[in-house]
């Protein structure tokens, strides 16, 4: 689960992260008020949305205006959140079509001596988390890991135990962080680990990470993803979602317990296990076809969940088609295909559909559906069902 940056600054602040001061608006009038709350002679602009490369984003309709601007007066406050509210902005990771901004955030400037890098996610080959610093602060970090990688300093740490005082000063002496800042640096590296932790995070990243003229070190930003299997342990979390920011058909699969993610092709997948749907993407693409989405219905799937997932997958205007592949185990083929015969009498399938059976009462199965009033092409393997499905839609 994705929340804003400034929710994520709070959740620092409370953490003993060191923040600026700054407050989350939704009208242009706000923004101003917030300015002059500041009490400052700068102030910095940031649309808050589900993406990074804010600053370098530009608004669709207007490519002069940048996702986050520095101002100087009430009235530049105003006139840069009236330029973001309500407008699309594009990022590198929000795709051409860009996210709109529903809400601002106002903060207070600083003095910048430095801008560092700092990220953390876990290295499920090291079963551990690690805590990545740069130089290159400012910079999309996979433009650095890309081009130079010698750049990105890393230091594995217990999640028991946290980040100790000697990797602390390794990875200082690595940055070139000296005095005040390396004893600055002690406090944040060892305060945002333990953050990580505390709070079951898969990403804890902010870039920039700034040093200050006095030394201090201060989170620029804040972009925080909460591992959703352990959410059950913050319910209080939940309420930092923002549902707009999601995609509305990942929203209902949740919902109804459904895995599902959109793809931008036209071939739909209903598959009962995730390692089948990697390898139905993997073979519709191998046969010339672009798969529309990763949809797992999990091995206890019912007609209530089947119908809800054609509805979701035919909901999608680049849906062209839908391939079925079930491996009946904990599901029995019988059970899945009385539940896509119910879905289509109570959907009804308005693409061609393509269903491989497996498993468990296979035959039951197959019968069920060629008995059946519903218009569906049969196939005997995966590969049969691939040639197919792409050959339907082409």
């Amino acid at each position: 689960m994705k929340i804003h940056e400034y929710q994520g600054k709070e959740l620092f602040r409370q953490a003993g992260v060191p923040v600026l001061e700054g407050q989350m608006v939704t009208t242009p009038e706000e923004a101003a008020a917030a300015y002059d709350k500041l009490g400052g002679k700068i102030a910095v602009v940031k649309a808050q949305i589900h993406a990074g490369g804010r600053g370098k984003g530009n608004v669709i309709d207007n490519p002069d205006q940048k996702g986050v601007v520095l101002v100087k007066s009430a009235d530049e406050a105003k006139a840069a959140a009236a330029g973001l509210l309500g407008n699309k902005l594009v990022t590198i990771q929000t795709g051409p079509e860009g996210q709109t901004v529903n809400r601002v955030f106002v903060e207070a400037g600083c003095d910048i001596a430095r801008e560092l890098y700092l990220g953390i996610v876990l290295d499920r080959a090291a079963s551990r988390p690690v805590l990545m610093a740069s130089t290159e602060g400012g910079v999309e970090i996979e433009t650095v890991a890309e081009e130079t990688p010698e750049l990105i300093f890393k230091e594995h740490f217990d999640p028991a135990v946290g980040l100790d005082a000697y990797q602390v000063r390794k990875l200082c002496k690595k940055l070139k962080i000296e005095g005040a800042a390396a004893k600055a640096a002690h406090k944040f590296m060892t305060a945002i680990c333990r953050f990580f932790v505390d709070f079951d995070c898969s990403l804890a990243e902010i870039n920039p990470l700034v040093i200050t003229g006095d030394g201090e070190m201060i989170a620029l930003d804040a972009k925080v993803t909460f591992d959703e299997n352990a959410l059950f342990r913050h319910k209080d979390l939940l309420e930092l979602r923002d549902l707009s920011e999601e995609e509305e058909s990942e929203v209902r699969a949740a919902n109804a317990g459904l895995s599902y993610v959109k793809l931008e092709g036209n071939i739909a997948c209903l598959v009962n296990g995730a390692g089948l749907a990697m390898s139905t993407m993997d073979i519709i693409k191998y046969h010339g076809g672009q798969p529309a989405n990763f949809l797992d219905v999990g091995g206890g799937a019912n007609a209530q969940q089947v119908t809800e997932a054609f509805r979701i997958l035919l909901s999608d205007p680049n849906c062209k088609g839908v391939l079925v592949n079930i491996f009946g185990g904990i599901a029995r083929c019988t059970t899945i295909a009385s539940a896509l015969i119910e879905a289509g009498k109570e959907v009804g399938f308005s693409v061609p559909l393509v269903v491989r059976l497996e498993g468990t009462e296979v035959e039951e199965g197959r019968k069920l559906l060629e008995e059946s009033d519903i218009d569906v092409i049969t196939a005997t393997d995966l590969t049969d069902a691939a040639k197919k499905i792409v050959a339907a839609v082409a």
